[in-house]
């Protein structure tokens, strides 16, 4: 049965299946579709020719521009119907194009966008990707399965992102860079196929790192990556001169966790 607040507004030449739960204040425009298992949180905007489809919940205020598909079923080539969701938190904004798929149960059964995330024209996130909140993507910018990327990344245009590969909260990933490896917290990636170049120190000061926590962070990233022996090695013996410093200990920390990928660095095939 569907459920649609009394102060929504709908227009007549949109499509809403039976199932569906549509919140207070909610707008949805001429020829956008509203599948039977979708949640539209209060103040949630559907332009025109938009779907959003599969069981997915869209967070309150967010806004979803012509001729994106939010929900559908992943590409992946073991895809077989399973049950599995989309969540995208609140505030965020899918401009005209943008695909996001949901989930499959061998990577966990859900794709999640956090809030105040900005995905900008024909972007894809694609199934049981983790995002953090305040993230930004640029134009064409691609996720494969299963990435996950933190707080307020910022993805330049054209990038495209491996699967199962993360990104730090606050990294910068250049446009058209291709993201092979698992780029660390704060850290700055460019290329084809992307170097780390340095720290995102832009954004740490825009975010309020002081300046002396910065030189910090910029001689633990020398110790990790120029020093001799593998990152994982580096990071692990530098871990004690820094306990009193969150900043690196969230590169560290970052390192030391399990991942199917190595890392991106200066030295690409020592990372």
């Amino acid at each position: 049965m569907t459920t649609i607040a009394a102060s929504a507004r709908i227009h007549s030449m949109a499509v809403v299946e039976d199932g569906a739960v549509i919140g207070e204040n909610v707008v949805i425009g001429p020829f956008a579709h509203i599948g039977p298992r979708v949640v539209l949180k209060d103040g949630v905007e559907v332009m025109s020719h938009a779907v959003v489809t599969g069981k997915t919940e869209i967070g309150a205020g967010s806004r979803i521009f012509s001729m994106a598909v939010i929900g559908g079923v992943s590409q992946s080539l073991h895809e077989a119907g399973e049950d599995s969701t989309l969540t995208v938190g609140e505030r965020c904004t899918m401009r005209e194009g943008v695909t996001m798929n949901t989930g499959t149960v061998g990577g966990g059964g859900r794709t999640v966008v956090g809030d105040d995330c900005l995905f900008l024209a024909n972007c894809h996130v694609a199934h049981d990707c983790i995002l953090g909140s305040g993230i930004i993507m640029s134009n064409n910018v691609m996720l494969a399965g299963h990435v996950h990327v933190g707080d307020r990344a910022i993805l330049g245009g054209g990038s495209a992102v491996h699967q199962f590969t993360r990104i730090g909260r606050h990294a910068f990933i250049g446009g058209l860079s291709a993201v092979n490896y698992d780029v660390i917290p704060y850290g700055m990636l460019n290329g084809n196929p992307g170097i780390l170049g340095g720290l995102n120190v832009v954004g740490m000061t825009r975010s309020g790192v002081e300046r002396a926590t910065i030189h910090q962070v910029r001689r633990a990233f020398k110790q990790i990556f120029e020093a001799e022996g593998n990152v994982r090695e580096n990071a692990a013996a530098i871990r004690d001169e820094y306990a009193d410093c969150k900043e690196v200990m969230e590169i560290l920390d970052f390192i030391a966790a399990e991942s199917d990928r190595s890392f991106s660095s200066p030295h690409r095939r020592r990372g």
